[in-house]
């Protein structure tokens, strides 16, 4: 068979469904300043899908530097990458505070956040290793252990004592095979929106021997006393020993971080694939960086806000009747309903063509066949009225919903 003629006939689970789609479900284009309110196809919306927990993204402060680093340094420098000719004091510098931040003794910054964990974790591994990871980890984990030559056993999500079960399991293959283990799970899971539980399982470290690297992606910046993430936020930072986030979340950015012990970064900046052999994070960006990782740490006022409109929105809706599921251990708030893929398409369309109201939809098979989630992110620069407006809307359509509304009308197709 023809390669092509291959991928046609199966378009994969998700396109599959493109043509209905495309441009309007998923590759949707928000255009104009980020802000609450953004343009959808020619018309203002009331945005919930941005990561932009702390406002970050269009701050003048930020917006300062980033463009007076693009006009000293270009897109271009450090040229190459950081092992051959693309080091700079400056990224030293930049990650000598983030480990300051986030209470470790050493920090490898990264140019992207999906390849850099995967290459950090192909980096710590090999054949003789065992895995243990919670069964919602994000896609870039499960793509790194997809490659990963040894054994690997997953836990129900945040089931500690199964996870107490598969570390026993774990425990005694490496007995055999001479490797390690180590323990993956997420300080914020960024569907459900509710945290690992990492103090549980760095309790599990009194019984069993191995290492933890958490991905809290979702956590850093939005969480903790001083904005450090989720270790802070349940006390056990020092329980870590590889500590991971992206730039790209609260602090609106592009990049990523992986912070432990001197010896363990001095290993992976010179193990680690993707750093390796790709170009460094511009200048531009590294500044910009810090700069964003500066306004973090002194103005806690921008974290306040954000659970001040995350705490509104999620007890307004859950007061409405809806399930949230965990929502509250983090902003991310998931709204979930009954109702095939019919009521999703016909539902969403109405949020955003008669309400004006844009959130990320989820359907099968992110989640079960007779269930729709509603992802909505709130942030810093959204206000109380916009949480109000967003209720009333929500309100309507779950009315319309149950009523079996949504499952009558024909799907339209947007081109």
């Amino acid at each position: 068979m023809d390669l092509f003629e291959k991928l046609l006939k199966d378009r994969g689970p998700l396109g599959n469904h493109s043509k209905l789609a495309h441009g309007y479900y998923a590759f949707p284009k928000l255009e104009g300043e980020i802000a609450p309110r953004m343009q959808f196809r020619g018309k203002e919306v009331l945005t919930w899908s941005l990561n932009n927990y702390l406002g970050l993204a269009n701050h003048p402060e930020v917006r300062k530097v980033d463009a007076e680093a693009a006009a000293d340094y270009g897109m271009a420098y450090p040229m190459g990458a950081r092992m051959m000719s693309g080091n700079s004091t400056i990224i030293e510098q930049f990650e000598a505070q983030l480990s300051e931040f986030v209470g470790k003794q050493d920090t490898m910054v990264l140019n992207f956040g999906y390849q850099g964990i995967m290459s950090v974790i192909d980096a710590l591994l090999d054949r003789r290793d065992v895995v243990v990871y919670d069964s919602e980890c994000h896609a870039c984990i499960i793509d790194a252990l997809r490659m990963f030559p040894g054994k690997r056993y997953v836990f129900p999500h945040n089931d500690i004592e199964n996870c107490d079960k598969q570390l026993e399991r774990a425990s005694k293959l490496v007995e055999k095979t001479g490797g390690a283990v180590l323990v993956i799970t997420e300080g914020v899971f960024g569907m459900l929106g509710d945290q690992g539980k990492l103090k549980e399982i760095v309790e599990l470290k009194k019984k069993h021997q191995f290492r933890l690297l958490i991905d809290d992606a979702h956590g850093f910046g939005t969480l903790g006393k001083t904005g450090a993430g989720a270790g802070e936020e349940q006390g056990v930072q020092d329980g870590i020993d590889i500590y991971f986030s992206t730039f790209a979340k609260s602090m609106a950015s592009i990049g990523a971080f992986v912070s432990a012990d001197e010896q363990v970064i001095e290993f992976l900046r010179y193990n680690t694939r993707s750093q390796i052999f790709a170009k460094t994070l511009p200048m531009p960006l590294v500044l910009g960086n810090m700069k964003r990782l500066e306004m973090l740490r002194t103005m806690p006022e921008l974290k306040d806000k954000l659970w001040t409109i995350a705490t509104a929105l999620q007890n307004g809706l859950r007061e409405a009747g809806f399930n949230l599921g965990a929502a509250g251990e983090s902003p991310v708030t998931p709204v979930f309903l009954k109702g095939g893929q019919n009521e999703a398409v016909n539902m969403v369309m109405d949020l955003r063509e008669n309400y004006n109201i844009f959130c990320s939809v989820v359907v099968y098979p992110v989640v079960p066949k007779d269930v729709i989630m509603l992802r909505l992110i709130p942030t810093s620069s959204h206000s109380l009225s916009d949480v109000e407006e967003t209720i009333i809307a929500f309100k309507a359509i779950k009315d319309k919903l149950e009523s079996g509304e949504y499952a009558k009308a024909e799907p339209v197709i947007f081109s």
